[in-house]
Order: C-alpha cells, then sequence, then structure tokens
C-alpha cells in the first residue's frame, strides 16, 4: 500500500469528519475526493489505517473516526498554516489596534480568537518574570504623596501611591527617578532585587526614609503583580458539542478551563515545542478532563521578539486544526507588532 495515498485517505476522513460530525465511509471517500482508487482500494486503506491506531470505527457497520494519534499525523503533515484572507488580515489588525491599553488589548485579543474559531478561546497575560521595566516614574500627589508608576516592554502599567511621613523633597524625587530608570530600565524581574538593593550611599544621607518606602514599594509591586493570570472567551461554543464530541458531558472539560493552574501549565509546556504553532491533541494535555478536547497555541514577544506569553484555542478533538491555527497564529502575530510598537 502506498505511503502517500494512505496519509491522502486519513487527510479525506479528518477533514469529512470535521465538516460533517459523521464518521466516513469508503463510499463517501470515493465520492468527495477524487483519490484516484477503486472503493476496493479505499477500504484496504482504511482497514491498514485502523489497524495502525489511526481511525476507529464508534460502531458496528459505522464509518471510522479519527483518533488522536490520527489527529497528530494529519496536524504534523500540515505543510504550511493556510494564510488568512487580506480582508481577514486587515479586520484583526483594525480591531486590535484600536485597544487603549494591555488589559484592553488582551480582551480584544480573546474574544476575537473565540469569535473566529467558534472555541474556547485563551490569551495568556504578559508575566513580570518575563518582562522588563521600560521606565519608572515618580509623581508628586501632594505634599506627602508620591505616585509611583511602572510601566514593562509589554505594556503592563503598574501605579501605587505612596504617603510619606514628610513632606517631600522635589530634588531628591528626580534624582531617585533618574537613578532608577538608569539603573532598572531594560532589566528582567529576576535581575531588579540585586539592582534595587545597590541604591548609591548619596540617598541615603539626604532622605532614607523616603529613598527606602519608594524601594520597597516597587519590589512589593513587582512581586504581587508577577502572578501568572490568563482571561478565557466563549466557552458557550462548547455547548454545541455536547453529546457529539464528548463521550460524556462538557462538565470535566468546563471544570478543567476554570483551574487556572492547569493551563497556565499545558501554556508552559507549549511553550517549550519551540513552534510556531503548538498542538496538543487528547491525552497530550495530559489532564483528565481535556481528554477529549485539543489544544492550539502560539507565543506572542516584546521587543526584542522573545514570547513573553500565549495565546490559544481549545475546543473537541473534530476541530478545524488549519483554520484554527491560522487564526491563533495571526493574532499572536498582532499582539507582538503592538506590544513592540
Amino acid at each position: 500500500m502506498s505511503e502517500d495515498r494512505r496519509l491522502d485517505v486519513l487527510r479525506a476522513i479528518v477533514e469529512d469528519y470535521v465538516a460533517t460530525r459523521e464518521p466516513v465511509g469508503s463510499r463517501a471517500l470515493v465520492e468527495r475526493h477524487a483519490l484516484g482508487v477503486s472503493p476496493a482500494t479505499i477500504r484496504n486503506d482504511m482497514a491498514a489505517l485502523e489497524e495502525g491506531g489511526f481511525i476507529a470505527q464508534p460502531h458496528t457497520s459505522a464509518g471510522r473516526v479519527p483518533t488522536d494519534l490520527g489527529y497528530r499525523v494529519f496536524v504534523d503533515r500540515l505543510s504550511t498554516v493556510k494564510p488568512l484572507s487580506t480582508a481577514e488580515q486587515r479586520a484583526i489588525g483594525t480591531f486590535l489596534e484600536n485597544a487603549v491599553d494591555l488589559d484592553d488589548v488582551v480582551d480584544r485579543a480573546v474574544r476575537l480568537i473565540a469569535q473566529l474559531t467558534q472555541q474556547v478561546a485563551v490569551v495568556q497575560y504578559p508575566s513580570l518574570r518575563r518582562s522588563a521595566l521600560r521606565h519608572v516614574e515618580l509623581v508628586a500627589v501632594g505634599a506627602r504623596h508620591l505616585l509611583v508608576v511602572l510601566i514593562t516592554d509589554t505594556g503592563r502599567v503598574e501605579q501605587r501611591t505612596l504617603e510619606l511621613e514628610a513632606d517631600l523633597d522635589e530634588a531628591i524625587v528626580a534624582r531617585l527617578r533618574a537613578w532608577l530608570n538608569a539603573s532598572t530600565a531594560g532589566r528582567r524581574l529576576s535581575e531588579l532585587p540585586t539592582v534595587l538593593a545597590s541604591v548609591p550611599d548619596a540617598f541615603a544621607q539626604t532622605d532614607e526614609p523616603m529613598v527606602r518606602a519608594v524601594l520597597r514599594v516597587v519590589e512589593e509591586t513587582l512581586a504581587q503583580e508577577s502572578e501568572e493570570r490568563v482571561v478565557l472567551a466563549g466557552t458557550s461554543h462548547l455547548a454545541r458539542s455536547s453529546g457529539i464530541d464528548f463521550a460524556r458531558t462538557i462538565g470535566p472539560v468546563l471544570e478543567a478551563l476554570e483551574e487556572q493552574v492547569v493551563l497556565l501549565r499545558l501554556l508552559g509546556e507549549m511553550a517549550e515545542d519551540n513552534a510556531a504553532v503548538a498542538v496538543r491533541i487528547g491525552r497530550e494535555t495530559q489532564h483528565e478532563g481535556l481528554l477529549e478536547t485539543s489544544f492550539v497555541t502560539s507565543g506572542y514577544g516584546d521587543e526584542s521578539g522573545a514570547s513573553v506569553a500565549r495565546v490559544g484555542a481549545i475546543g473537541p478533538l473534530r476541530m478545524d486544526y488549519p483554520g484554527t491555527m491560522s487564526t491563533v497564529r495571526a493574532v499572536a502575530r498582532y499582539l507582538t507588532r503592538i506590544l513592540a510598537g
């Protein structure tokens, strides 16, 4: 049996099953696909694919459906991710570029992925652990109140108001602001404790309480905001698959999606795949509640091009993989462009 022909038969079964939600038989393959062989040959190929674990027969006398392994081979054999149309690319760019801040960007991105893929969309916030400080601003908002603003290279803005015991000295504030920006700009979170501990003696000799208070609030802000976060949208799309794509109920899937630690673990593992678009299928997710789902993700980056977080879509195994992969990659690229801009 021809290896290429067997893969063509598998591809046709996946495409038909995704489109129709019905097990695929040899007659349907002959009618819908120009495979260039007889129905008997196709049946022989399907028997071999079933023996190899790529397809399965859910019921006696029924057609065949892809298995996890079949979907995996199908995804791995995709030579390229199909490009979005010019209109689709323009619509994505316009929708995301109109965002006013990082929270708005994340909200728009997750709603956009859910709408375009008709799956559950996931967007991970850029983590301060993988972000760098772009700027620190100190703004006097009264005689004894100082606003501390931290701006990262991924667009996150964190601010805290500091109440002091003595009146502010504008000259000291200006010098401290200059030193902080000269010392911390471009530094990763992991580097900052050492940097902040090396405050020049000149500050300690002038207004030590105010300087120590500012450094403390910077450290506390970074520690508090370094927690990983993900945002979901489109969980209602799973209801369309209830009873069709899930042998049980969608309850275990929804419970798994509510556990951010599960999603963060998967996102972290998929970041290590070193692929433009990573796909985990069924048991590859290594979570009982997600055994009947697939997870498609892509990383988005900062000014240097390094990936700081991921976006993705989760849906049933019977997923439009080419379309979902294309959408997720496109949104990730636009996020990178926006944050780097």
